[in-house]
């Protein structure tokens, strides 16, 4: 039996409950492969393998913002970034921590600078000497963190 969307459609007509049992860890299951490959695809995994923090963070931060890592990988709406004197603080919303473990990458590891979009400017960070991930941000929120950094911030490339 070919599964052409009638024969699926037949099958779960037929079987409902076998349906509403399985498609939960479908869904659990396409999430957290999305997950693992936006985290793959933008760099996050890599520089968790060096900067991973597992203590609370304690320095200013902002939660519910937006950046873009490589290769288009975006996160809208869903980081928490802060800065401390150790560094720069990386986290992901809760829903969207799988594979996102919390960074915190110390500042003699970041380069920035600035770059004007269309429409806003925004500030890339490059994170990791060997690694070398943008994280794009605007310059808005960049603002807030390179006050809160103070002295701690790294000299911005022209």
């Amino acid at each position: 039996m070919g599964m052409s969307p009638d024969n699926l459609q037949r099958f779960i007509d037929q079987h409902p409950t076998l349906f509403v049992a399985i498609f939960p860890v479908y869904f659990v299951t396409l999430w957290l492969l999305v997950g693992a490959i936006i985290s793959f695809v933008g760099g996050w995994f890599s520089l968790s393998k060096l900067y991973r923090t597992r203590v609370p963070f304690n320095g200013a931060k902002w939660g519910g913002q937006s950046g873009q890592m490589r290769w288009l990988a975006n996160y809208n709406n869903v980081l928490t970034l802060g800065v401390s004197q150790q560094g720069l603080y990386l986290a992901s919303m809760f829903l969207f921590r799988f594979m996102h473990p919390p960074l915190l990458i110390p500042w003699s590891e970041i380069k920035v600078r600035r770059k004007k979009g269309w429409v806003f400017e925004y500030v890339i960070f490059t994170l990791g000497h060997e690694l070398a991930i943008p994280l794009r941000i605007r310059g808005k929120l960049a603002a807030k963190l390179r006050e809160s950094a103070g002295h701690c911030w790294p000299v911005e490339e022209t």
